[in-house]
């Protein structure tokens, strides 16, 4: 494993050089043909969606895009009562028949559970169902009700046959809400390359894909802001430049509560039923695929820092930014020289 204090003190040094680079990227990405830019918002998985394309005749795409999103609302949502994973959830024994990207994913789920040690487990959804972050005044569950339900988290107990999908254990609850956004913004961004569409940015409740690199306005490279924990403007700690590529974090600041002076999040530890205290702050990945980005946020988040490092290390154009809950930050070797990334003040 690399020194990551060592990485850490030398990023004035690279601070110097990135904006030497980011200048000559700002000034050979002048265009004189740029294009206006058309952004339109939606509601879907509980998270704002929010999707840019460029010129006034791209706004039809968007529209498609946000009727994708209802159709996967329907395949992957646990509180729409016929969605696929709600029918499987509803007849534990049976071999329910779902769409074939249904099925998909529930695979990318659980070939996680094995990359997480164990910790991403997308049967947790007993266990999540206990827990209400939408607002700040939730509440911790009866510590009974964890322990029952942590009975019921088994990842062992999915089966997938082509597109049937069972779940052999009484009680266990499939949630895919820990990789279904990346999904849907990769389905998006392929659908829009289909359609010749190489620039806009899909923004999924945080889960941020870009089409790129720009081709019609005064920078080549999209301007990605990496939120500072628990801002109360949501100002950025960090900045990366990247282009046609992904970025998703998984943080205790997004959803969460407090109680007598303690933070209750959102990523929920399978083997104690209670959100993890592991010094974490933030994980943000930068990859190709959104699906493995969001997967990936929230496995190296659950290995804690120094094991999540060295996974996020071991994969091919794959870097990650971790930050502590005092707001230190340690990131891979590729950060600030394969992907330009600057430390704001």
């Amino acid at each position: 494993m690399k020194d990551m204090k060592k990485i850490f003190n030398i990023k004035k040094k690279f601070c110097f050089l990135l904006c030497v680079t980011l200048t000559v990227s700002l000034l050979l990405g002048c265009q004189s043909n740029r294009k206006e830019a058309v952004t339109k918002t939606g509601f879907y998985f509980d998270t704002v969606i929010s999707i840019t394309l460029y010129g006034q005749d791209k706004e039809p795409y968007i529209d498609r895009c946000f009727e994708m999103a209802r159709t996967y609302e329907s395949y992957f949502s646990t509180t729409i009562e016929d969605s696929d994973v709600s029918r499987i959830n509803q007849h534990p024994g049976e071999a329910v028949t779902v769409h074939p990207e249904t099925a998909e994913l529930i695979q990318k789920g659980l070939s996680y559970y094995s990359v997480s040690e164990g910790r991403f487990d997308i049967t947790i959804g007993a266990l999540s169902s206990l827990w209400n972050f939408s607002d700040s005044s939730g509440k911790i569950p009866e510590h009974s009700k964890i322990e029952d339900a942590l009975q019921t988290v088994n990842a062992s107990s999915v089966l997938v046959d082509g597109d049937q999908v069972t779940l052999t254990s009484e009680g266990t609850k499939i949630d895919l809400g820990g990789i279904a956004k990346g999904y849907i913004a990769d389905q998006m961004k392929s659908y829009l390359k289909e359609e010749g569409i190489t620039e806009g940015t899909i923004n999924l409740g945080g889960n941020v894909l870009v089409l790129g690199p720009k081709e019609h306005q005064e920078t080549t490279t999209y301007s990605i802001g990496i939120q500072k924990p628990f801002s109360e403007d949501g100002s950025a700690i960090a900045v990366i430049k990247i282009t046609d590529e992904s970025v998703v974090t998984s943080g205790i600041y997004q959803r969460y509560f407090k109680q007598n002076g303690t933070i209750y999040h959102h990523i929920l530890d399978s083997s104690t039923g209670y959100p993890y205290d592991n010094g974490l702050a933030s994980v943000t990945i930068i990859n190709q695929s959104s699906v493995d980005g969001d997967a990936l946020s929230t496995t190296c988040f659950m290995l804690g820092l120094e094991k999540g490092m060295e996974l996020a290390e071991s994969l091919e154009n794959t870097e990650a930014i971790f930050i502590t809950t005092d707001n230190e930050i340690y990131y891979t070797s590729g950060m600030g020289t394969i992907i330009p990334f600057e430390i704001l003040n």
